[in-house]
């Protein structure tokens, strides 16, 4: 397999699509535990700035992963949560989890 072909695998699209310190982490509380709002997300996340958190979620949004809704009010609240496609990626995500867990630290290897 050449680079190219690389480039159009399902694997390559999607890693890209997961790709990013926090996308893993993003879509594992939200498989977990369900919606959130921005500001609830953000807190349960470990040291990731609002910038950063907000362009994964858009990334997300823009692969079909996440569902973002604005409840008009003052000030609005957003919302986010898993869309079909996001949900599928839950087995992939514990079964990446349960490998962490059990595999140990990379500093043992």
């Amino acid at each position: 397999m050449n680079y190219k072909d690389f480039e159009n695998c399902g694997l390559n699209k999607a890693l890209d699509m997961i790709s990013g310190k926090w996308k893993p982490l993003i879509l594992y509380f939200l498989f977990h535990q369900g919606e959130f709002r921005f500001n609830e997300l953000w807190r349960s996340m470990p040291k990731v700035s609002k910038k950063v958190l907000s362009e994964h979620l858009r990334q997300m949004e823009a692969h079909d992963l996440i569902i973002r809704y604005e409840l008009n009010g003052f000030p609005p609240e957003v919302y986010y949560n898993l869309s079909e496609k996001g949900k599928s990626l839950g087995p992939i995500l514990s079964a990446l989890d349960d490998f962490g867990e059990t595999t140990g630290s990379l500093k043992e290897w």
